[in-house]
């Protein structure tokens, strides 16, 4: 037979506000388990009485407590004084159009190499499967595109770009 549910609560009520305050910190995990304990009481008459009641509430208030992360995520967060105008952060092709024309005027073989590594993120072998070539070729043109991008556009430094 079960215990009541109130005894639940008192038994395991600790345990759970450790796991809550373990992902979220003190300010957040009280939130994360009156969640916790209002979802395990409305599952609670269904759980099976050989159920290990513990394992089960740490393992609510875990999802909980992400739940509440998240949701935290997503609150904006207020601005001490707005900007004048509206920002480029976030456009594509906004703030580096520069860059964009030189890597452009690259060979088209280079052009693609760099494109499809630095903005695609694929491997040499990827690149190769779609430029066509072998991987070294791949990687050949994508340095030598880097290379020559160097050269003509002096900001031009490419996130994990290797010199």
């Amino acid at each position: 037979m079960k215990k009541p549910f109130e005894e639940v609560v008192q038994q395991h009520g600790e345990t759970v506000l450790r796991v809550c305050r373990s992902i979220l910190g003190l300010h957040d995990a009280d939130d994360a388990w009156s969640e916790t304990f209002l979802s395990a009481m409305c599952a609670y008459p269904d759980l099976p009485d050989t159920a290990n009641v513990e394992a089960w509430l740490v393992t609510i208030a875990r999802r909980k407590s992400i739940d509440v992360h998240r949701a935290a995520a997503r609150n904006p967060v207020p601005a001490e004084e707005l900007p004048d105008a509206p920002t480029a952060l976030g456009v594509p092709g906004a703030v580096d159009g520069e860059v964009w024309e030189h890597v452009g005027r690259l060979p088209d073989r280079q052009r693609r190499a760099i494109t499809l590594r630095y903005l695609a993120g694929m491997s040499y072998a990827e690149i190769a499967a779609v430029i066509g070539g072998t991987v070294d070729a791949a990687r050949r043109a994508s340095a030598d595109g880097m290379k020559k991008l160097r050269k003509t556009y002096p900001g031009a430094t490419v996130k994990g770009a290797r010199s």
